[in-house]
Order: structure tokens, then sequence, then C-alpha cells
């Protein structure tokens, strides 16, 4: 006979039901366990940002933003970067109205442009030394040669016209006194006016002497020697553009840190991009700018400092009062360089 004092087996599931069923009624009503969320959509990848950058003469100084480009650096940044080449007296303005938003270019001119009025910033300089020689015509055998006589540039008051302004008065030589100075518009052009007689010098460097040495041209001076500090190669924005866009311009400073990264380790990917910017197949020729840019000139962490501007300050104050003046510590900002280097950007 059944244990009375016992529940039925049927009457204890019906308990249990009933006990379940209350239960459930009472969180739902106080609001209980959640209903578990639906997984979220898959997120579309953001579209890259594009942004044009800008260099002033197809010479080896601007490796670490060819490097960024051809590697897919920037495409990793999230940036869809279009490179355009800009001669240095045009630089600055395609900044100004906005048809540029990051220029490769002498710090000259960006103190130039600044102490006028321009709101500029820079974010980091590639070439923190003079990286010229001056090379001359076969018939001039020491640099007294030279008086009256003509040296090719690129354009007033760029980093070729202050090098060479620094150069001169070192060979006992007084810049437009002695020699007559010749803007020429590029480097291309200036180089081309020795080769065809039209000026006696000019400032080069690697590939570019190495093309002209065999007709006998030939180095009388190495600047790059001197180990002068410079900002002969700024990355410059407006100051709008930086502070509109700080994220876009860490990433880019990023980029150029991790090609200078990726140059200095990987020779022949770096002999490959300044093969196709430079149009040399010379091998030596290639060679011998990787070992003077990436080896001596362009340093693992690319910052801009105050005392790096001296010479553009003391050359182009002396007929500007407003460069004289100006303190160029205002239109540097470093932490975008600083940023990347402390997050080991340079080792990856």
């Amino acid at each position: 006979m059944r244990d009375l004092r016992r529940p039925a087996k049927g009457v204890k599931m019906q308990r249990a039901l009933s006990v379940g069923l209350v239960a459930s009624l009472l969180l739902t009503a106080c609001g209980g366990a959640p209903t578990p969320a639906a997984p979220p959509a898959a997120s579309a990848t953001p579209a890259p940002v594009k942004v044009s950058a800008s260099y002033s003469n197809v010479i080896a100084s601007n490796l670490p933003l060819w490097v960024a480009k051809e590697a897919g650096i920037f495409a990793r940044q999230g940036l869809d970067v279009e490179l355009t080449l800009v001669e240095s007296s045009k630089g600055i303005p395609a900044l100004l109205t906005g048809d540029v938003k990051f220029a490769h270019i002498g710090g000259s001119e960006v103190v130039s442009a600044a102490a006028g009025g321009a709101d500029l910033v820079i974010v980091g300089g590639t070439v923190p030394v003079w990286p010229y020689v001056l090379i001359v015509a076969p018939d001039i055998k020491k640099p007294e040669d030279l008086k009256g006589k003509k040296l090719a540039i690129a354009g007033i008051g760029g980093s070729y016209d202050i090098a060479a302004r620094v150069l001169l008065p070192r060979l006992g030589l007084k810049p437009d006194d002695d020699v007559a100075i010749i803007a020429t518009g590029s480097v291309a052009n200036a180089t081309a006016a020795l080769a065809s007689g039209a000026v006696q010098a000019t400032l080069s460097q690697p590939p570019d002497q190495l093309a002209l040495e065999p007709k006998g041209f030939h180095v009388i001076a190495n600047l790059a020697d001197l180990h002068l500090s410079t900002a002969n190669t700024t990355i410059a924005a407006t100051r709008a553009f930086v502070n509109g866009n700080r994220d876009v311009t860490q990433r880019y400073v990023d980029a150029i840190v991790e090609a200078i990264a990726r140059e200095k380790k990987d020779r022949p990917f770096a002999l490959d991009v300044l093969k196709t910017y430079l149009k040399v197949t010379d091998t030596n020729a290639l060679n011998a700018t990787y070992d003077h840019y990436v080896g001596t000139v362009i340093p693992s962490a690319p910052y801009v400092r105050a005392d790096q501007f001296g010479d553009v300050i003391q050359t182009l104050g002396r007929t500007n009062e407003k460069v004289r003046t100006f303190d160029v510590s205002k239109i540097l900002d470093e932490s975008f360089v600083k940023s990347a280097i402390d997050r080991g950007v340079d080792t990856r």
C-alpha cells in the first residue's frame, strides 16, 4: 500500500511545475534574468581616410614617405595616401589651400611662411643634417675658382639655398658677391643646368652626383661631413588640420616611423623603392644612395627640435626681420613622434 504521507509521483511533478511557473512569473514581473542578447552583426571595415601628401624633390630624403606608401604601411594605418610632387616654392601654398594635408618640405620654407603669418605646424623631420656635396664643372679645381661663377639651387629661401649660404663662407666665398646663386625651380633643373654648362656648380647628393662624375664633374666640398644640425626635410601641416584630425596625424606619423624602421632592416626592399622613384637602374648608384641616406642621414626617430633651425633663422633673418625674431618653438609639435616611439612603432 502506498504511504499516504508521501505525495504520488504525478503530484510531485505537478508541484514542481507549479513552483517553476510561479518562479518564472515572479522573475518576469520583477524584471529578472534577461533574455540573452543576439550576437552583434559583423561591422564593416571603415573606409580608409583619404590624405594627400607632397614632396618637393625626387631625392632620397623622401625614402620614408615612399616606403610607407609602397610597403602598404599607410594602408595598414587606415590611410589612403596620394603622393604628389610639388616643387618647394609651391609646397606651402598647396598646404594653405588644402590641396595637400602634409608636406615633406624644407624647414626654411615653413619658417618663412609661419613668420609671415601662416598658421603651420611641423610634426616631424626626416633629415636633420645637411646631406649635400658641392659638385663643380671640370675646370673648377679649387673653391676660389668659383669666384665670379654661378651656383644653381632649387629655390630662393629653400633648403638648397640655405645650405649654399652656410657652405660658401666656410670655403672663403661670399654668397651673391663672389658666387651668384641662381634659382632653377627644382633639384633636377639645377643638376641639368650644371650638366649643360649654364652654371659652374650646384649642390647634389647620391645618385645625382654619381651620374655627373664620369663626365668630369667633381666634388670639392662635402657638407654632409660637417654633420651640421638642420631641419632639411620636415613634415608640415596646417595647425587647423592637425588640431581637427589628431588621430589621422598620429597614424600618418606612425606610418613614417614604421617606414624608417622597415627601410633600415630591409635593404633589398628599400633599394627597389629607390629604383622606382629615382628611376635609377645602376646598382652601385642605388647602393651608394642607400648607404648615404639610410646609413648616415635619416634618423630612426624623426624628431624635430628648435636647435635644428639655427642656420635657417640666421641666414633668412639677415634680410627678414620677422624671421630673425621668430620663435620657432611655436610651430613644433613633437608629441606625435614621441607617442610613436613610446608605443614601440620604431621596432615593428
